[in-house]
């Protein structure tokens, strides 16, 4: 009998017969989303935002199974938790590396959209290198590095699988943007890291420079000099902070931080993290037509700042 399936058809199935088991549905309060199994002692990982504020909620497998958790740790500012399973799971899903995507790859979303358990859908990588807000308080981070997909996803989607061809996760599904446009947050080396606190300390410490910031183009004859396109433009610097006591003004173009060119946020936020604070950041900065090198020393985000 000749196979009914095509190849595309194949992996999408593979993949779903492989990640279903390992995807849960979850409610923690009013809300409701999904998790994804990756540890074999029932460490699951989701959206801060589907489980909010709530301590605990419930969890349910493809099985059958179903039972409490306790939330571990959340970070609103990179919109992960990491949640525990007081009953058996599932062997846990791989985890993959979201910066070996490229535009066009096929990738398959595995969750529970619309309360409809075990749901999956596939598209390909739409776009790389996006960028999502994501607040705590006041306090605003982008979520860099978001992948952007065409699977479809729905509520409920939050906090489920997107996987590659290979059955890795390379994504945790955050956000539809618009009709035909998803947002996953990217699996990588941040992202582990912030996984690997919040199972550790139950939160994400940052630094805090005190800075806010705006892109901006260099002149043609300081990217000669320094080999980069842009910058960042200090637009306020916040009175008695980091930035404030090593001397930044308003104006100043940040060119580089911990020795490491300055392009975009994103260069400057991903250096914000505990290893960070309180340790000597040195900065050097364009002013008046000259090249100026401080050294801030970063203290640790707190309700305060935020």
């Amino acid at each position: 009998m000749a196979d009914p399936l095509d190849a595309y058809s194949h992996v999408v199935s593979s993949v779903a017969a492989e990640l279903l088991p390992k995807v849960a549905s979850v409610r923690a309060g009013r809300g409701s989303g999904s998790a994804v199994v990756f540890t074999a002692d029932g460490f699951l990982l989701t959206n801060a935002h589907v489980v909010g504020s709530s301590r605990s909620g419930t969890v349910g497998f493809a099985d059958g199974s179903a039972g409490d958790f306790l939330v571990v740790g959340r970070d609103p500012l990179s919109d992960l938790a990491v949640i525990r399973a007081q009953v058996p799971t599932p062997a846990p899903a791989v985890l993959g590396d979201s910066d070996e995507l490229v535009v066009g790859q096929l990738v398959v979303a595995v969750g529970n959209p619309l309360g409809l358990t075990g749901s999956v859908t596939a598209g390909v990588v739409s776009g790389l290198g996006r960028s999502l807000p994501a607040r705590s308080g006041a306090a605003v981070r982008l979520i860099e590095d978001v992948i952007q997909t065409d699977a479809a996803l729905n509520p409920g989607n939050s906090g489920g699988a997107l996987a590659d061809s290979r059955s890795r996760v390379v994504g945790i599904n955050t956000a539809v943007a618009g009709i035909g446009v998803g947002l996953a947050v990217p699996m990588n080396a941040t992202t582990r890291s912030i996984i690997a606190a919040l199972i550790r300390d139950g939160r994400v410490r940052r630094a805090y420079l005190g800075l806010v910031t705006s892109p901006a183009p260099l002149p043609e004859a300081l990217r000669r000099r320094t080999g980069q396109d842009g910058a960042l433009r200090v637009v306020e610097v916040v009175p008695g902070s980091p930035a404030d006591r090593a001397g930044l003004r308003t104006g100043d173009l940040v060119l580089s931080a911990g020795r490491a060119p300055v392009v975009d946020a994103q260069s400057l936020q991903r250096l914000m993290f505990a290893e960070a604070i309180g340790r000597p950041l040195p900065i050097t900065v364009f002013r008046n037509g000259a090249l100026v090198d401080v050294i801030a020393e970063p203290v640790e985000l707190t309700g305060a700042q935020a």
